[in-house]
């Protein structure tokens, strides 16, 4: 077997990593020269792949240990959100590590410490090692250069950026339907989980003016707090009757695209960069999409000509389908797979 270059470490998100290694492996990359650390149960089905898999528990000494040997060995770190307190702890020990890492942005990540309500003492302490760790990393991946920046700001990152689109859930992706949406009823998304950080209360009050239209409202909340999502599905029935309906089961893949085929409007209530692939898709399908203003995402889709609405403004249910064309096309141009290939390329094998 070809010696490992490239260490990939992934956080327990097989949803993203499994698109990821497919990519790599359709597009003819040579997986011999890469190795994968992956947090979570074992996933017999990365058998498929050409290269060490070790799948860890966060408690396995003996796997991190063995983890640590591979840091040493490789060319390249590529760490798929850096978040594991193990990593944190081995970039701080050994600081000539961070040349070697490639730091992919996945938001919780970057922005955990500033989003806490409440703030214990081990957050205390884990951030100390974030800032101390973070600022030595001299290359952060990523796809919105507004997490860069703020990576600069918050932590002092100085590091080369790496523009990549990071999944094949980012891209742009042609849909075929049998039959277009043909009733007039007014089909409004709220949020993406049964995360807090949704901030669907917000959302209910924005949507509240229109309760006596003729609209649906779907919030996905199969994943995420099943807590919160009880309290969510109790309010959005309480204001909307029928006319709210959660989706608390998950759905195979080509039944959730048909469900966002029926989607007019999508709003987002975040207060940091979330949901991409979700926003990306909806926009690729020409829906008309709110974020916060404020947010890396939406000064990104600012940046790329492509049309979001400001959550702060007032809410219309009349829509611009020369807007929505011209968004398409533009999505389609930029979070092309073509992009894809080339950035990666580019990280993998740059000096």
């Amino acid at each position: 077997m070809i010696k490992a270059k490239y260490l990939h470490v992934f956080n327990n998100e097989t949803k993203f990593s499994k698109g990821f290694f497919d990519f790599l492996l359709d597009n003819h990359f040579d997986l011999n020269k890469h190795e994968l650390f992956h947090y979570g149960k074992a996933d017999p089905s990365y058998k498929k792949y050409p290269m060490g898999v070790t799948f860890a528990k966060y408690y396995s000494m003996i796997k991190h240990f063995k983890l640590l040997r591979s840091m040493f060995r490789v060319e390249k770190i590529i760490i798929h959100s850096l978040a594991s307190p193990w990593l944190l702890w081995f970039l701080f020990l050994f600081p000539k590590l961070t040349k070697k890492v490639y730091w992919v942005i996945w938001g919780k990540d970057l922005y955990f410490y500033k989003l806490l309500e409440k703030k214990h003492i081990h957050h205390h302490l884990y951030e100390f090692f974030r800032k101390r760790v973070f600022k030595k990393i001299k290359h952060v991946v990523t796809y919105v250069p507004g997490d860069a920046e703020l990576a600069k700001q918050w932590y002092q990152v100085d590091a080369n950026y790496h523009e990549c689109l990071m999944y094949p859930s980012n891209l742009f992706k042609a849909h075929q339907f049998d039959k277009e949406k043909n009733n007039q009823v007014i089909t409004i998304q709220a949020g993406n989980s049964a995360d807090p950080s949704n901030h669907h209360e917000e959302i209910f009050d924005k949507l509240l003016p229109y309760k006596e239209m003729d609209i649906k409202i779907i919030a996905p909340l199969s994943y995420g707090d099943a807590s919160y999502a009880k309290r969510i599905i109790k309010l959005g029935t309480d204001c909307f009757g029928d006319k709210f309906i959660p989706l608390t089961s998950f759905i195979p893949i080509d039944e959730y695209i048909k469900m966002i085929n029926q989607i007019d409007i999508a709003v987002f209530a975040h207060n940091r960069q979330q949901a991409m692939g979700n926003i990306i898709t909806l926009l690729g399908m020409g829906k008309h999409v709110y974020l916060k203003s404020d947010i890396t995402s939406y000064q990104l889709f600012k940046k790329l000509d492509i049309e979001v609405y400001d959550f702060s403004s007032k809410i219309t249910l009349n829509q611009s389908i020369a807007c929505c064309q011209t968004n398409k096309q533009k999505v389609a141009r930029h979070f092309s797979q073509t992009n894809l290939k080339q950035q990666w390329n580019t990280i993998f094998y740059e000096n």
